[in-house]
């Protein structure tokens, strides 16, 4: 059964692995780059951990 949704993940997945050549350098250096603009959008896990350890 194919899901529609994992099929769009991977053509854009594929896109932007076409893009930089795979080269895997350049596409983590991307995707850095686009993290850093979504702030506070971003869960960071060492905090998220901290949280988790409070409650308990």
């Amino acid at each position: 059964m194919k899901d529609p949704f994992v099929d769009e993940v991977r053509k854009a997945r594929m896109e932007h692995t076409r893009q930089f050549n795979s080269d895997l350098h350049q596409i983590c250096e991307d995707l850095r780059k686009f993290e850093a603009t979504l702030g506070d959008r971003m869960v960071n896990p060492r905090q998220r951990k901290r949280r988790t350890e409070r409650n308990s």
